[in-house]
């Protein structure tokens, strides 16, 4: 492992707005049902960013809306030491960061906890269809702790998840809220839509359409 990317997952858990378990029990509690009246300290909808990566979103969503509390969910604890970071630089007290794979949310949110979710730039894993995070078996899991009638955000460059998150609407008999096929010819004013991750930035100097579902789970 290089030296930074070592010293990055040393200080991980050090950071005070991150949260990294290697087991629960008295002393370190699951903080399932506690995210606003403990971990933010103050009560509002819960937003989540899967596979947040360096946490690029949730921190210019939580510039855009303070009145909501969002979390940073990523395995890759290198890559989110870069955003829990800059969110500390930068003073926001409504984001936190969370080290854990998303199959396990039921294991970190309780029932109706969260309120809404952001899936940018994932991995659309073109060989491997039950990895993809739209896939029906992601679905049941984020049903586990979202509210009902929740909206899941989809933004991506990909053609194949796209075109296939949409047959898994149609399929899983969701509404869909909003279909964008070209975010930045058709929305360059919107401000969601604008917050641009480093992977967007990459994507569009390649000439890349940057495409936008957003469903009710």
């Amino acid at each position: 492992m290089p030296k930074i990317k070592e010293e990055r997952m040393e200080e991980l858990p050090k950071l005070e707005n991150t949260l990294v378990y290697t087991e629960f029990d008295d002393d370190n509690p699951a903080p399932k049902g506690r995210w606003n009246s403990e971990i933010f300290d103050k009560d509002l909808p819960i937003v989540l960013e899967l596979a947040c990566g360096k946490g690029e979103y949730s921190i210019g969503l939580a510039e855009i809306e303070p009145e909501k509390n969002y979390v940073g969910l990523d395995i890759k604890g290198n890559r989110m030491w870069v955003g829990a970071t800059e969110a500390l630089e930068k003073g926001l007290d409504n984001v936190r960061y969370l080290r854990c794979f998303i199959d396990h949310l039921d294991q970190f949110f309780g029932e109706d906890e969260v309120d809404e979710a952001w899936i940018v730039f994932s991995d659309p894993y073109l060989k491997k269809e039950r990895k993809r995070l739209t896939h029906p078996k992601f679905l049941k899991h984020y049903r586990k702790v979202m509210k009902p009638g929740s909206v899941i955000h989809l933004k991506t460059d990909s053609d194949v998840l796209y075109e296939y998150t949409k047959e898994i609407i149609k399929q899983e008999q969701l509404e869909l809220v909003d279909d964008e096929p070209n975010v930045h010819q058709n929305r360059p004013g919107d401000p969601k839509l604008s917050i641009l991750t480093y992977y967007e930035q990459m994507h569009l100097e390649k000439g890349k359409t940057i495409k936008y579902l957003a469903f009710k789970i």
